[in-house]
């Protein structure tokens, strides 16, 4: 049965986990053996046969550069590629498709925003607020604006149970904060962080809000009409979609304000040999030949949601993750890092087994067919707050059931006793 539906058409199809699974090729392989247990969710998901088709029948049927021919295959290239474009803000709720400008990754889309925003609007003892739990992709370009203009970067600081201070955000945000860019949902701990109480703080100081959604996006519904944020950023791969391909939506008075990230072919208006003049928005922030492909199979994965519904997508990961941090703690020396409330959490667990290096858990687990992401996953101010080196962390999806959950744990024992830890 083939999951499609239009953001806008109403369609939704049960939420059947047996059928979602048959749309995932790759959960059929077996690993050493044994069915693999994917469990790297965070770090990018799986495809499904809809999206896999979608690029095969691109490159098959319609294979052509946009915006410059009036060939057919350039034509309808071109309407493939805005179409999904306009689905894809119609996902998140923007009201004009030409405030989703395509980049590679969230990653991309931050640094879009700290080159064409930050330098042009940002100046020395400018502050800009982070967080203690935010991936390295929205730190470091701060950090290197701050080098190069003399910005003032402040941290929001993490409590022990990887909720933020909001007592200490209160007082880090104040009158010279220019701009409040803070993740959704943490990746290294799957805390969800309560932007309906930051955004307005930031907003009752004039300050601009970027959102990184690389972790929210994909897992429960967005409206940027009601988030109350500038900017969001998310990434393709983390949400069905092929990898190469991200998003920034941005508000059109901003976007339109900024100058352009990088200069080329058909982010111009007009160009002679004294000086150019800038394309309309979202082409000013697309130079060259973009990711066509893999827009169009972003755009396959978000009809995918959208037919599930991402309520139900939600609500299943809260069943998962809830299941998970309940039988994990069951797991003689398995300690977790994060809310140990589902409610409060994305599907990341994050956790440690007592004595044994998360690259040697993570190592041992794929004898098992177990695939989950060991390190301090690009989030090394986290792991210095917990004083650990690094954590195992496994991360669910739409996909994943409480069975694969039950073998995780069923693995990390066997690893325990693989060393010798298990007396």
């Amino acid at each position: 049965m083939t999951l499609t539906a239009t953001p806008d058409s109403g369609a939704r199809l049960p939420f059947d986990i047996t059928r979602i699974r048959r749309d995932f090729p790759i959960l059929k392989r077996e690993i050493g053996g044994v069915p693999l247990v994917y469990l790297d969710n965070a770090a990018t998901s799986q495809k499904p046969v809809q999206v896999i088709a979608e690029l095969t029948r691109f490159y098959r049927d319609h294979n052509a550069n946009i915006h410059r021919g009036v060939h057919t295959l350039s034509v309808e290239s071109t309407d493939l590629y805005e179409g999904a474009r306009a689905r894809i803000g119609a996902f998140i709720g923007a009201t004009d498709p030409h405030e989703v400008v395509f980049t590679r990754n969230t990653t991309e889309s931050i640094n879009l925003v700290a080159h064409a925003w930050g330098r042009k609007f940002l100046q020395a003892g400018d502050e800009v607020v982070v967080t203690e739990i935010e991936h390295h992709s929205n730190i470091v370009p701060w950090q290197m604006l701050r080098d190069e203009r003399g910005i003032v970067l402040k941290y929001i600081p993490m409590l022990p149970d990887g909720t933020l201070d909001l007592d200490e955000a209160r007082r880090i945000i104040g009158p010279k904060t220019k701009l409040l860019s803070i993740t959704a949902m943490s990746n290294a701990l799957g805390t969800i962080v309560p932007l309906e109480v930051l955004i307005p703080l930031a907003k009752a100081h004039g300050a601009t809000v970027l959102v990184d959604g690389a972790q929210s996006v994909p897992h429960m519904a967005v409206d940027v009409r009601t988030l109350g944020a500038d900017f969001l950023a998310f990434s393709g791969h983390k949400m069905l979609g092929p990898t190469g391909i991200g998003v920034l939506w941005g508000r059109m008075a901003l976007l339109d304000a900024m100058d352009p990230f990088m200069g080329g072919g058909d982010m111009i208006l007009n160009v002679n040999m004294e000086r150019s003049t800038w394309a309309d928005v979202p082409a000013k922030f697309e130079a060259g030949t973009p990711n066509i492909a893999d827009a169009i199979g972003l755009g396959a994965a978000v009809d995918y949601l959208s037919a599930l519904g991402m309520d139900e997508v939600r609500r299943h990961e809260i069943e998962i993750t809830d299941y998970a941090l309940r039988r994990l703690a069951d797991v003689p020396g398995v300690s977790i890092f994060g809310p140990m409330d589902a409610q409060q959490r994305g599907g990341v667990v994050s956790f440690e087994l007592e004595g044994i290096h998360p690259h040697d858990v993570g190592q041992v687990l794929d004898t098992h067919g177990v695939a989950i992401r060991t390190g301090h996953h690009c989030a090394q101010p986290v792991m210095a707050a917990l004083n650990v080196p690094a954590t195992a962390r496994a991360s669910f999806y739409l996909y994943n059931t409480t069975s694969e959950v039950d073998a995780l744990a069923s693995a990390l024992e066997a690893t325990t006793k693989f060393f010798g830890m298990g007396g």
